[in-house]
């Protein structure tokens, strides 16, 4: 009777929830002050895990339709609550048309992109460069009209310098002795 109230086959509660990056936070701040991880890729991970980090356009356009204006306010979204960091749009085409005329199809989307992230709040300057991949990276090998090789993609690439919210080693450190007197028998 009593192990129905206790871990449920010897596990520990909520240990389900454990898919190798949830737990341990002691040891993941330990990897990202050492080097070991670098925090941008970690919210890189976390902005394609939480937002579509892709958007796709219609054949030969560089206007993003209703339902990547839809992706872009939930990237948008994303974005507001991470002031400090900023993000690189890479641009894609499919194979139809030459090189050059895809080069620059693909830097007019991720231009787009830009653009609409503007209207929708987020500062030009946090976002790195516009690049265009063109016909280089197609998702779906093929000749043909493809659209999810018509697409942006979105992605985290560093931080903004000189931002209030971005910590240096002396404000880490009184947050982290603050941290530990919390945590002190008698308080």
């Amino acid at each position: 009777m009593l192990q129905a109230c206790g871990p449920q086959g010897g596990r520990e509660a909520g240990s389900d929830l454990d898919d190798g990056t949830f737990g341990n936070p002691t040891m993941n701040n330990h990897l990202v002050q050492t080097g070991q991880i670098q925090a941008q890729s970690t919210l890189l991970r976390r902005f394609e895990d939480e937002v579509p980090s892709t958007i796709t356009f219609a054949f030969d356009s560089a206007t993003p339709d209703a339902e990547a204006r839809a992706v872009l306010a939930r990237q948008a979204g994303w974005m507001r609550q991470f002031p400090e960091v900023r993000f690189t749009v890479y641009g894609h085409t499919d194979a139809v048309g030459s090189s050059g005329y895809n080069y620059g199809l693909g830097l007019r989307r991720a231009q787009a992109v830009v653009r609409v992230l503007g209207q929708l709040g987020i500062s030009r300057s946090r976002l790195d460069a516009v690049v265009s991949q063109g016909e280089t990276r197609p998702l779906i090998v093929t000749e043909g009209r493809e659209r999810r090789n018509r697409r942006t993609v979105t992605e985290v690439t560093g931080f903004m310098r000189r931002h209030p919210t971005v910590m240096n080693g002396e404000y880490a450190q009184i947050v982290f002795r603050q941290y530990v007197a919390s945590a002190a028998p008698g308080e």
